[in-house]
């Protein structure tokens, strides 16, 4: 693919810490810009509406003379701020570069920090030679966050018959009535590794095509995924492994959504169905709390997350994750492995600062009758039963920046029984091989321009986000019928507010 310059570009790998050692000395927190936080929850479904928003333009009417008739005749009405979506953090950018940009209210002090922790997002990290990088290894995936999120978005399969670069395979083996890491393997797969040391295998992908027909008789093809692995140099993954291919997710508005209050996705939660409509969303609930971040809700917040990622997918310890992943079979791994952390505290918390500020796109079409109208079919169709349109953040230490902002994710934070198709069998806390977290929608009209490629879903089978919604099943299996039922007129339309978002 065509890589357009990175935001970075142009900076010495010197210039890049001696900028991390400045602005890292004006993080201090700043006064707080306003709000008292309290998140309500908007939309469909399970939620509430919030408390100020309201319609200002569309007001719900029925266009008169729709060729196609149905439930998309309507127009849906505007909401006040749904046209920014992260609220006051929200960016005017909309292109290749729009991922990583910095919340717009941040401050010209605290935008310093932002910046460091952005250059860290992007260093390559080495086996030896210049000290502020060294550490990868001894088995990883990629070198550098942007490896596997590009321009701060979404990773994708491999060509048929390649290693992965941006997606990884996580394992699992049943023990005691539980599932944990592989004994010869880990957690993950590690494709590549130091000099010295033997990579781990690595897994190819393979789509399998299946053709079915929409109500009115058009046509549409799906791909399932076949993973094989290659080279396993500790022996053979046992018969009953579990296998999760997972590709990376965009790194915008992820501060927003850890500053959504437990109480309100809480609120939103339905395990056992008690209202009837076939949506059961839950928490992942893991050991130190619930989870909110990951495929699986499986990281409970950023530090976490972060710190996680690091240390899987680059080889790189810190004070959260001290110890190389070297599964003892793995010998030469565990004699290559370091005796000091790879990553000190202030440059970690320099990338998880990074992570909560970056900010969400703007929409320039919310308002656009055509988009409206497409809004009204997603509504109708029962996909903010999953997709909660709006919250309201409440507080979060360290980042009064992301206080009180009226946001328009559309996700509830639950896992959700998704159905065999994409189900992967692996289980991962209270999340079942079937559930996965209603991912974001915000930013997905521009991920296509951001990461290059257009894939989809937790694997990246998806080519399209027709496909994405096709492939859905499980409690969302009504929702996608009435996709599948309705007029093309309707289905454009749908995919029009989507692709707005």
């Amino acid at each position: 693919m065509r890589r357009a310059p990175r935001r970075s570009a142009g900076r010495s790998r010197v210039d890049v810490f001696a900028m991390f050692a400045v602005a890292t000395a004006c993080s201090e927190e700043p006064a707080h810009p306003g709000g008292s936080g309290g998140a309500v929850a908007s939309g469909g479904g399970h939620g509430g509406t919030h408390q100020d928003g309201g319609a200002s333009s569309g007001g719900g009417e029925p266009v008169a003379g729709s060729d196609e008739g149905g439930g998309g005749a309507r127009i849906a009405p505007f909401e006040e701020g749904e046209d920014q979506p992260g609220g006051d953090t929200t960016t005017p950018t909309r292109d290749a570069s729009s991922f990583l940009q910095p919340a717009a209210n941040l401050s010209p002090e605290r935008r310093g920090t932002f910046e460091a922790g952005l250059a860290l997002f992007d260093v390559a990290w080495t086996n030896g030679g210049d000290p502020d990088r060294d550490g990868l290894g001894p088995t990883y995936i990629g070198t550098s966050c942007q490896s596997c999120h590009f321009r701060g978005g979404r990773g994708a399969p491999p060509l048929p018959g390649q290693p992965m670069t941006s997606m990884l395979v996580r394992l699992s083996v049943p023990a005691n009535g539980k599932y944990g890491p592989d004994a010869r393997y880990g957690d993950q797969l590690q494709n590549r590794a130091i000099a010295g040391v033997e990579p781990e295998g690595w897994f190819s992908v393979d789509f399998e095509p299946s053709r079915s027909n929409f109500e009115d008789g058009s046509e549409f093809e799906l791909l399932a995924p076949k993973y094989t692995a290659h080279d396993l140099a500790f022996g053979p993954l046992a018969e009953d492994t579990k296998l999760s291919a997972r590709v990376a997710q965009p790194m915008i508005g992820l501060g927003l959504l850890a500053a959504i209050g437990d109480e309100d996705i809480e609120q939103l939660a339905d395990p056992d169905d008690i209202d009837g409509d076939g949506i059961r969303g839950r928490r992942n609930h893991l050991d130190g709390g619930p989870g909110r971040f990951g495929w699986k809700a499986n990281q409970r917040d950023l530090a976490t997350q972060t710190a996680a990622a690091f240390l899987f997918d680059m080889g790189i310890t810190s004070s959260q994750r001290p110890n190389d992943d070297c599964p003892a079979p793995q010998l030469e791994c565990g004699a290559h492995a370091g005796v000091e952390l790879d990553i000190d505290d202030p440059k970690l918390d320099a990338v998880v600062f990074f992570s909560h500020l970056v900010a969400v796109p703007h929409r320039p079409d919310a308002r656009d009758d055509g988009v409206l109208r497409g809004k009204a079919v997603f509504e109708d169709a029962g996909c903010t039963s999953c997709h909660t349109p709006s919250f309201r953040t409440g507080a979060i230490a360290r980042f009064p920046e992301l206080e009180d902002q009226l946001i328009f994710p559309y996700t509830d934070m639950l896992l959700h029984d998704m159905g065999e198709g994409l189900a992967d069998e692996r289980p991962d806390g209270a999340a079942s091989g079937r559930d996965f977290r209603t991912p974001p929608l915000w930013g997905i009209g521009v991920a296509a321009e951001v990461s290059g490629h257009g894939r989809l879903l937790h694997d990246g089978r998806a080519r399209s986000i027709e496909e994405a919604i096709l492939w859905h099943g499980g409690e969302a299996e009504a929702s996608r019928a009435r996709y599948v039922e309705s007029s093309a007129a309707d289905r454009d339309a749908l995919l029009r507010f989507v692709e707005s978002l």
